[in-house]
């Protein structure tokens, strides 16, 4: 069984992974989805203040608070700048997997402001015009969308924790089926290294609307075999277990 925990893009809450989560479980697995604070149920935490770290520490929160180890992480567009945050904060071992669906890859130093478009970059901050630190939904989202707060956007991402380094399984959804996306280098980029398992879906960026069962069976690959090999393991140690002098009588 995995534990996926899902963090969606700018603007949505975790409503948005709604028919995800229930598809995840349904399969098997458990999976939790996040929403940031200051952003849909969570709109009335907005503030200045509200910024990249506030909204990793929100997943880092749900792990400990569900006690979840060897997480697969699951980052939508700007969801992407808080999944790697987390994965390199978060305890040694507690994130094994990271999936990237049509999302921001930051290294250190970098925003999601610096990773996107001219275009991206003159609608957040012509969005936030209203109160100057929140950023509207650009027109044409779903009617759930609130204001994102706009700090986020533009704070650098600082990593140093080391917890990137025990992520054992990298992917990469590109959805190619929409005009201006900013994730085409991303996506060319990472084609060519090895460590990357790249996807390329014909979809828009709204990929649960577009191509829902696709993106499912990329967050299943091998996640089957996976807990075939651990069931095997643990028959394993218990094996191991009977024939110990240490557990006899």
């Amino acid at each position: 069984m995995a534990h996926f925990v899902l963090v969606p893009g700018g603007w949505h809450g975790g409503w948005y992974y709604s028919p995800l989560v229930e598809r995840l479980r349904a399969a098997g697995h458990r999976a939790h989805a996040v929403t940031l604070t200051g952003v849909g149920e969570r709109a009335h935490l907005a503030s200045s203040s509200v910024n990249l770290d506030t909204h990793i520490e929100d997943v880092l929160a749900l792990l400990a608070a569900e006690r979840i180890t060897d997480a697969v992480l699951v980052g939508h567009s700007y969801g992407g700048m808080v999944i790697t945050g987390a994965a390199d904060r978060a305890a040694p071992g507690s994130v094994r997997r990271l999936v990237y669906s049509d999302a921001y890859v930051p290294g250190d130093g970098q925003s999601c402001w610096d990773l996107t478009t001219g275009a991206f970059r003159d609608l957040f901050l012509r969005n936030a015009a209203a109160d100057g630190f929140s950023v509207a939904p650009p027109q044409g989202l779903d009617p759930r969308t609130t204001a994102h707060p706009l700090a986020s956007f533009l704070q650098r991402l600082r990593l140093g924790g080391g917890g990137l380094r025990s992520v054992r399984t990298l992917d990469y959804v590109y959805l190619s089926g929409w005009d201006g996306t900013p994730f085409t280098e991303v996506h060319e980029r990472l084609s060519r290294d090895p460590a990357w398992r790249v996807h390329s879906l014909d979809s828009g960026h709204n990929v649960l609307r577009d191509a829902p069962d696709e993106l499912l069976e990329i967050l299943l690959l091998g996640e089957g075999e996976r807990e075939g090999e651990r069931e095997g393991e643990r028959e394993e140690d218990l094996h191991e277990l009977d024939r110990s002098p240490h557990m006899r009588g």
